[in-house]
């Protein structure tokens, strides 16, 4: 029997997951408290291995994750942050799934555990033609980063001012994926793969988030 290369089981299907609240006031989600918002693992679906967990909730003011990552920080990169260990979040906050491209709601953040020339956070999308958004000023993202030798966690905080069309009262549903990067392997990923699409260009393909 042939074999269809290079599709993992995340391709077969679209995910759903929830997003609960979080209190006002960075930063609430912690290592004793991440349980109620950590996200499901899908590292089995994308045929990988995982190395770090995510947890994510939302209010008025804006998102806010825990990642915790259980290897120490090797190498960070910028402006190539892929090169390095970092956290790339993407978000559509119309969740939009029959666009191809990255719409004016579409938002593409890094995080880095470590400052690179004073460059530590940061919006990058990429648009094309008249569907843009002006890029958020990295001096709105709040991170907190705690290194240790087996490994780190960051504290992060995008607020509403960053996410163009972010209006929870009105839309209760993201689009949203993620791409975790690392110096010493391969990154891991929440509902597309790098290795089969261009996660940073289709936001058809990432996740739907219902905020409750």
């Amino acid at each position: 029997m042939e074999e269809f290369a290079g599709l993992a089981p995340i391709n077969f299907f679209q995910l759903e997951i929830e997003c609960p609240k979080v209190e006002s006031g960075f930063p609430k989600i912690n290592a004793k408290n991440k349980g109620r918002y950590i996200l499901p693992n899908t590292s089995e679906l994308c045929a990988e291995w995982p190395f770090a967990e995510v947890a994510m909730g939302w209010n008025g003011e804006g998102l806010e994750l825990f990642i915790a990552i259980d290897q120490a920080v090797h190498r960070v990169s910028y402006p190539n942050v892929t090169q390095g260990d970092s956290v790339e979040l993407f978000f559509d906050t119309r969740d939009v799934k029959t666009s191809g491209f990255n719409t004016r709601f579409c938002h593409h953040f890094f995080f880095l555990p470590e400052a690179v020339e004073g460059n530590q956070a940061g919006e990058i999308t990429r648009f094309r033609g008249e569907e843009t958004h002006e890029l958020c000023d990295p001096k709105e993202l709040s991170i907190k980063a705690s290194l240790k030798s087996a490994g780190y966690t960051l504290q992060i905080f995008i607020p509403r001012s960053c996410l163009y069309g972010y209006d929870p009262e009105q839309f209760q549903r993201l689009g949203f994926s993620y791409r975790i990067n690392r110096s010493s392997g391969p990154s891991q990923h929440f509902s597309v793969i790098s290795d089969e699409y261009t996660i940073e260009q289709q936001p058809s393909l990432w996740s739907s988030v219902r905020l409750v």
